[in-house]
């Protein structure tokens, strides 16, 4: 059994069947599923959602390109959503210093707001970085932050052992299918415990370009998870099943939830 521990389930692409898409994804034996909140709102949703569906929790915070949009009280309502049982960890948050949606002061101060309060309630962070690995990881240096998972890691191998040496996990993904993009990924993952690897699909986003036959309207999603845990293994030389059992500890480790049992889809 797998756990994706990166779904954008309230992504317009799901609003046709986001029940059935978490059917799927246990018929694949995906039965446990962690959603991304990158905003209040988004995270609200989320929580409404897992609370009707065991096999979810999920994360709540601000990410970068929506944070110089929220409300006045984001912050009061982000620590309302953190005492939410079904969510386990803050973020989607982090600095995104390719499409600058935020501006870059805006992108900071939101992002060192969201490491205190995950420090203050004892919550990992969920990070999300693209384009801004130094600034990124001298904000986390400087909040001694080592609870948390790099969500969608694609840096390279330095990058990758910068995070390791912090304490946290890395989430892989079907980057690492990607024979235009994923060399460096491909590198770094020689590098990664496995008592620090989870698995992420970030559906609806990075379907693997290797996968036959393409899925319709090329759209990812979490019952695509064992295609990556596959490539990983082959690429590791190890037993599928030995990476199984890694990541569903590092998993209950990172988020404190115990095991969930197949829902009856």
């Amino acid at each position: 059994m797998w756990c994706d521990i990166g779904v954008n389930l309230f992504s317009s692409q799901f609003d046709a069947d986001r029940t059935a898409t978490i059917d799927r994804a246990i018929a694949n034996a995906v039965n446990q599923l962690v959603l991304i909140g990158s905003d209040i709102a988004e995270s609200w949703q989320n929580v409404e959602f897992c609370q009707q569906h065991s096999s979810c929790v999920t994360t709540a915070g601000v990410h970068p390109h929506q944070a110089a949009s929220v409300n006045d009280d984001w912050l009061q309502q982000l620590r309302s959503l953190l005492s939410e049982p079904q969510v386990v960890a803050v973020g989607e948050c982090g600095l995104d210093f390719n499409r600058d949606f935020s501006p870059r002061s805006v992108q900071q101060h939101f992002f060192a707001s969201q490491l205190q309060l995950a420090k203050s309630l004892d919550k990992p962070v969920y990070l999300h970085e693209r384009d801004a690995f130094a600034t990124q990881i001298a904000m986390l240096q400087e909040q001694h932050i080592s609870n948390g998972v790099a969500h969608c890691f694609t840096g390279d191998t330095a990058q990758l052992k910068a995070y390791l040496d912090l304490g946290l996990y890395i989430g892989i993904t079907g980057w690492l299918c990607d024979e235009r993009r994923g060399d460096a990924l491909r590198q770094a993952l020689q590098y990664l415990p496995l008592d620090r690897i989870l698995l992420e699909t970030d559906a609806p986003y990075l379907l693997p370009r290797d996968i036959k036959p393409k899925p319709g309207g090329r759209r990812n999603e979490p019952a695509l998870l064992p295609h990556i845990a596959a490539t990983i293994a082959r690429l590791r030389h190890i037993d599928i099943d030995t990476l199984a059992e890694h990541c569903r500890v590092n998993t209950q480790r990172l988020f404190k939830i115990g095991p969930t049992l197949p829902e009856t889809a």
